[in-house]
């Protein structure tokens, strides 16, 4: 058995077998997490870069970010279609990953 001497345990009825409470949470986090993929099915992570496939009209900015921006140091917002961006000129930036690509 691992983990500490007074650490709880939960019986798990899937593998049969009593496990640390503490990994039951992180796997029940695993299975909740959200896969955000750009938009060729590539999976994006917190500090990936990406580029946009079309020009975007920003709401509340009067501007357009053209095709082929690289926006860097992304960040996942917990929805599987949204991703929150930094870019010089726009702050609070959120796009949807449809109109990303990775890299």
């Amino acid at each position: 058995m691992n983990g500490s001497a007074d650490e709880e345990f939960v019986y798990d009825e899937a593998s049969g077998e009593w496990i640390p409470a503490s990994q039951v949470a992180a796997n029940a986090a695993a299975a909740g997490a959200v896969e955000v993929r750009d938009s060729v099915g590539n999976l994006l992570a917190d500090g990936d870069s990406v580029t946009l496939i079309k020009d975007l009209k920003v709401k509340g900015a009067n501007q357009v970010l053209k095709r082929g921006t690289v926006i860097r140091s992304i960040r996942l917002t917990g929805d599987a279609q949204e991703i929150d961006c930094r870019h010089d000129t726009i702050k609070g930036l959120v796009l949807r990953a449809e109109f990303v690509k990775k890299g």
